[in-house]
């Protein structure tokens, strides 16, 4: 076996490396369930299998009463829209099986990266530098569970990549049409993350600093005409002005920039040193800025990209994953390049060996735990399991004993209301207001209370029983272990153990 595994490795390396890749992220295809973050389900697949089913969840629609867009793209989330309304056309409406369908969907496309990844890195270097950056595009320890999640951040990049091959490749037949095609692609990235605009124009100014003036006419042409017609005839549609949705995106994020995560502009590099790990994340680094003059193309867009995150105040950690796997891939070509004219080096190739060894036992150990986790477990078995009582009326989430609450994913529970008292699904009530509230609107009376997190529990449940007397404790759904494990580093990611009681008439 290892004999075979070598030969492939020296003859047909692009092969294991996609084997490689597929085994890891059929693994998270089938065993990493739930979702990452808020954004990566409320504002997708709530989104969209709510108006599969006639609802508007996030009141997005102005047909929901809204009179301003959200600025959010339609595109992304329209997609996961016509595929929920597909599937249950077919007779599939269990939630866990769409996401499976889902998860596979993207882990698919995720593929991409990897094939040209390493096509980009053996187009412009040697095939040793293609090998390495190919398997770290495949089995980084973070990439097959981010491959199956619905990141916009994660979902635009294939499309960045691809329109970056098109544009590095030798082309000697229809140019213009192939120029076209690339931009048109790009502006695929952009209707999934509007963000990826700065990534693209950063490529159309790469082609304008090469002196390719034509190249770069037509690429804009076809990212304009893209954009125009998945966001513009859309926005047109929806709201009559063209890019509204854009609009409002930038106006929005503009006015709230301090308003959430303001850190130092150096927190983006501390990240890519971590997540990247060290010491391989240092040669990245240091190959990728090195490169800069020489791959023009493949380190302008990045920069850009990277320049404008560490410059605007709010920074949230997946705002920069579009741009990883570029910098793994120039920063392995500068990276090699640099070592194949050290002397420094090419004395002490043993030490780059324990490095690299070093790096793949650090790398192996969260690979093989993150690509099979559950996150968010408790919140989506306590959501199915209240989906298999018949009796199920209504619920309410209980958490006084912080300021925030825990959106419920509607999803897996598989039906949709709203309080009517404040805008949106779920409203904030003190157990006095929500006794009140129900005196007033009887129909609004939960059944069913969980109770996230067992600080000071007793006490809770002892005051929640002042309005309602009569609650039968019916089963506790945990935490997976890496959501126990990421809020005991950082209690700000909160994920408890799920207390689900039974409120009786």
């Amino acid at each position: 076996m290892i004999r075979i595994l070598k030969n492939l490795w020296n003859e047909q390396p692009l092969k294991l490396i996609l084997f490689a890749a597929i085994f890891f992220r059929l693994l998270a295809v089938l065993f990493s369930k739930g979702y990452g973050m808020h954004d990566d389900h409320f504002l997708v697949i709530e989104s969209a299998q709510s108006w599969a089913d006639n609802f508007d969840y996030n009141d997005w629609l102005p047909s929901s009463g809204s009179a301003y867009p959200s600025g959010h793209s339609w595109f992304y989330c329209g997609l996961h829209y016509l595929l929920f309304k597909g599937l249950q056309s077919a007779g599939i409406y269990d939630p866990q099986t769409k996401m499976y369908i889902v998860r596979f969907l993207h882990a698919a496309l995720s593929l991409i990266t990897v094939f040209l990844g390493y096509r980009i890195a053996e187009l412009v270097s040697t095939k040793e530098t293609a090998r390495t950056t190919g398997i770290l595009l495949a089995l980084y320890w973070f990439f097959p569970n981010a491959s199956v999640r619905n990141l916009v951040e994660v979902a635009c990049i294939p499309f960045l990549m691809i329109s970056t091959w098109m544009l590095l490749k030798p082309v000697s037949k229809n140019i213009f049409l192939h120029f076209f095609l690339a931009g048109m692609v790009a502006g695929i990235a952009f209707s999934v993350r509007f963000q990826s605009i700065l990534f693209v124009g950063g490529l159309g100014l790469a082609l304008l600093v090469q002196k390719k003036w034509k190249e770069a006419i037509l690429f804009g042409i076809g990212a304009f005409i893209c954009m125009a017609g998945l966001q513009g005839i859309i926005d047109q549609f929806i709201w009559g002005h063209p890019f509204t949705e854009f609009k409002e995106y930038v106006r929005y994020n503009i006015e709230n920039s301090e308003k959430y995560f303001v850190q130092q502009w150096y927190m983006y590099f501390a990240l890519l040193l971590g997540l990247l790990l060290p010491p391989v994340s240092f040669f990245l680094l240091f190959g990728f800025f090195r490169s800069w003059k020489k791959h023009l193309l493949l380190f302008l867009p990045s920069f850009i990209f990277l320049a404008f995150h560490c410059y605007f105040p709010n920074k949230q950690e997946r705002f920069i994953l579009p741009i990883i796997p570029f910098v793994i891939v120039l920063g392995m070509i500068g990276w090699n390049d640099f070592v194949s004219r050290s002397t420094f080096w090419n004395h002490r190739e043993k030490l780059l060996k324990a490095f690299w060894i070093f790096f793949w036992i650090l790398n192996m150990l969260p690979l093989l735990v993150v690509s099979v986790a559950y996150s968010k477990r408790s919140r989506v078995e306590a959501m199915a399991y209240l989906s298999t009582k018949k009796d199920f009326n209504r619920l309410v989430v209980e958490e006084s004993f912080r300021d925030d609450y825990t959106m419920p994913p509607f999803f897996y529970l598989g039906k949709w209301y709203r309080d009517g008292y404040v805008q949106g699904v779920t409203s904030i009530y003190t157990i006095d207001s929500l006794c009140t509230r129900i005196q007033k609107y009887p129909t609004a009376r939960p059944n069913y209370v969980i109770f996230f997190d067992e600080e000071d529990l007793d006490n809770r449940i002892k005051r929640f029983k002042t309005c309602f007397p009569n609650m039968k404790y019916e089963t506790t759904e945990e935490a997976g272990f890496l959501d126990k494990f990421i809020c005991w580093l950082n209690p700000i990611n909160r994920n408890y153990n799920a207390y689900i009681y039974k409120i009786e008439k």
